[in-house]
C-alpha cells in the first residue's frame, strides 16, 4: 500500500511539472507569434502556374489545415531531398543489401513522380537537405482504453503499444540567417521515416504519400483514388489530378515561411510539428486512473499493419 501511495505521489508531481512546463511554453509562444511578419502569398511556382485540369476533377483543399505559420509552402527551388544511402552494416549481408536498394529505388521513383509539379533535386548532403528520408520505422505510439470506475481488476487500464506504422512525416520550423546584414527568414525542413520491410509497391505508395505531405499537402484525401488517401489500398493510385489541384490551391495561400522576420523571437526559432495519434489529455487522464488504482501496467503485443499510413492530423509536439 505504501509503495502504491509513493507511486501515486510521484506520478502526480511529474504530471503537475509537465503541465507547468507546457503552460510556460504556451505563454511564451503566444506573444512571440504576434512579433512575426504577416502572412503573405508567394508567386506560384511556374510548374504549378502552368498546370490546368481540363477535366475539373476537383480537390480536397478543405481537408488541409494550416499551422501557426500558415501553409507549408516552399518558395526556393529546387527542393532538395536526401535519401538515406546503403549503410556499411547493410552491405554485409545480401538480404539487407537488396532490401536497402529496393527501398532507395522506391523513394527515388517517388521523387521523380512529384518532380514535374514542383522542382526536386536529390542531394548527397543530409545537413543541407530540405527533406530527409530515413530508412527506419516510426516510433511506436502508446494508448490506454477507456474504463469505468466500476471496472473489475481484469478490466483495469493496461498500457498498450499501438500499431506499428509504415511511415511518419514531421517538420521543424527554424530561422535561417544568410548574412548579418539581412533579417532571418522563417524556414522549415521535413523528416520522413519509412519502414524498409514492405513490399516494393507499398514502399512506393508510402513514399509518394509522405512526399506529398512534405511538399505542402498537410492533410489527407477522403478518396481512395488519390495518392494522399489516408490509408494504403490494394492497388495504390498514382498522383491524381485532385492531388495536384489541391497542391496548387495550397501554393496560392499565404504563409510566413520564406519571408524575412525582422523581429523573429527566440521562442519560435525551433519548433517541431507532426501528425499526432492520440490526444495527450485523454492519455494522461487514463494513465492517472491506472496508477491511482494501483493496477498493473502491461504491454500488449504489437500488431503490425504495414498498410497503414500515419493517421491524421495536426498539433504541436512536442
Amino acid at each position: 500500500m505504501g509503495r502504491c501511495l509513493r507511486l501515486n505521489h510521484w506520478f502526480l508531481r511529474s504530471l503537475l511539472t509537465i503541465a507547468g512546463i507546457s503552460l510556460a511554453i504556451a505563454l511564451s509562444i503566444a506573444p512571440a507569434r504576434s512579433n512575426l511578419a504577416p502572412l503573405q502569398p508567394h508567386p506560384l511556382p511556374p510548374t504549378l502556374e502552368k498546370w490546368q485540369d481540363g477535366q475539373k476533377a476537383g480537390d480536397y483543399f478543405d481537408q488541409i489545415k494550416p499551422v501557426d505559420i500558415g501553409y507549408l509552402i516552399w518558395s526556393k527551388f529546387p527542393v532538395t531531398v536526401f535519401i538515406e544511402p546503403l549503410t556499411l552494416e547493410e552491405s554485409k549481408y545480401p538480404f539487407t543489401t537488396q532490401r536497402a536498394k529496393t527501398w532507395i529505388k522506391a523513394v527515388s521513383q517517388a521523387v521523380q513522380e512529384w518532380n514535374p509539379y514542383l522542382p526536386l533535386e536529390i542531394t548527397q548532403q543530409a545537413e543541407k537537405a530540405d527533406i530527409t528520408v530515413l530508412r527506419s520505422p516510426p516510433p511506436l505510439q502508446f494508448s490506454l482504453p477507456e474504463t469505468s470506475p466500476s471496472s473489475s481488476q481484469r478490466d483495469r487500464p493496461r498500457l498498450a503499444i499501438g500499431r506499428a506504422r509504415s511511415a511518419e512525416t514531421r517538420f521543424e520550423i527554424y530561422t535561417k540567417i544568410s548574412s548579418s546584414q539581412e533579417p532571418p527568414v522563417l524556414a522549415h525542413r521535413f523528416t520522413i521515416r519509412l519502414r524498409p520491410d514492405q513490399a516494393p509497391s507499398y514502399l512506393l505508395a508510402a513514399a509518394r504519400h509522405e512526399l506529398g505531405h512534405a511538399l505542402g499537402i498537410w492533410g489527407h484525401s477522403p478518396l481512395q483514388t488519390d495518392a494522399l488517401y489516408f490509408s494504403q489500398v490494394r492497388n495504390s493510385p498514382p498522383i491524381s489530378k485532385r492531388d495536384i489541384n489541391t497542391l496548387k490551391r495550397i501554393y496560392e495561400q499565404p504563409t510566413r515561411l520564406g519571408w524575412p522576420q525582422p523581429n523573429s523571437p527566440k521562442s519560435l526559432q525551433h519548433l517541431t510539428y507532426h501528425m499526432p495519434r492520440l490526444p495527450l489529455g485523454r492519455t494522461v487522464i487514463q494513465f492517472v486512473r491506472a496508477i491511482a488504482s494501483c493496477s498493473s501496467v502491461s504491454l500488449a503485443p504489437v500488431r503490425l499493419a504495414p498498410h497503414r499510413f500515419a493517421p491524421r492530423r495536426l498539433a504541436f509536439s512536442r
